[in-house]
């Protein structure tokens, strides 16, 4: 019978490099404290990094630049799909995302039906909090980041440039569904998103 070790690599051989794994990836090959020594062993053997506790990447190269590492957002939504949950990037890092601000915050928060915690990843941090159904209700990922990032911003402090900016992202999308989605939000929230499709 082929070691629990070997069998993971053959797994991880089936993905492309710079897929995201974890420890319940290989459930049925052997028991957990196999697996965790199997995990531990490939990471000193170079094909495996762990990015933090219980989360592993099979690396990607680049000649110049050395190991790939994935987004914190990659990390999230890996994260939040092993979970079946739900999530929505909240605060700066919403701003971030849409390109309202370029500061990049240290800290991701997201927004989840999952459990609430906080994983460390490197010198940055992953945090979920857990929220209302009617938060995560958006159909529109865009519309989701623009209540977020509004949320952020706060009433009344949105700059013209902001506006501007905003009415840019909201044009592209289904204006359908920013009307949808609109309906969830905050009332000074739903006037800027309506307006910028009318």
């Amino acid at each position: 019978m082929e070691s629990v070790q070997n069998q993971i690599l053959s797994k991880i051989k089936n993905y492309n490099r710079g897929k995201i794994f974890f420890p319940d990836h290989f459930i049925k090959i052997g028991s957990e404290d196999a697996i965790h020594k199997a995990l531990s062993r490939l990471e000193d053997d170079g094909e495996l990094i762990r990015l933090a506790q219980g989360i592993y990447l099979r690396p990607k190269k680049d000649p110049d630049l050395g190991v790939l590492y994935p987004s914190i957002d990659e990390i999230a939504r890996a994260i939040a799909k092993r979970d079946k949950a739900e999530i929505i990037p909240t605060g700066t890092y919403a701003l971030n995302k849409l390109g309202l601000t370029s500061q990049v915050p240290m800290n991701a928060v997201y927004l989840t039906d999952g459990s609430p915690r906080s994983i460390q990843v490197g010198k940055r941090k992953i945090k979920f909090k857990r929220t209302v159904p009617k938060n995560l209700a958006v159909k529109g990922e865009i519309n989701g980041l623009v209540i977020q990032a509004l949320k952020e911003i706060g009433n009344g402090n949105v700059s013209e440039e902001q506006h501007h900016k905003i009415a840019e992202i909201l044009a592209e999308e289904d204006s359908t569904t920013v009307e949808h989605d609109a309906k969830l939000a905050p009332v000074w929230i739903r006037e800027i998103m309506l307006n910028a499709i009318e």
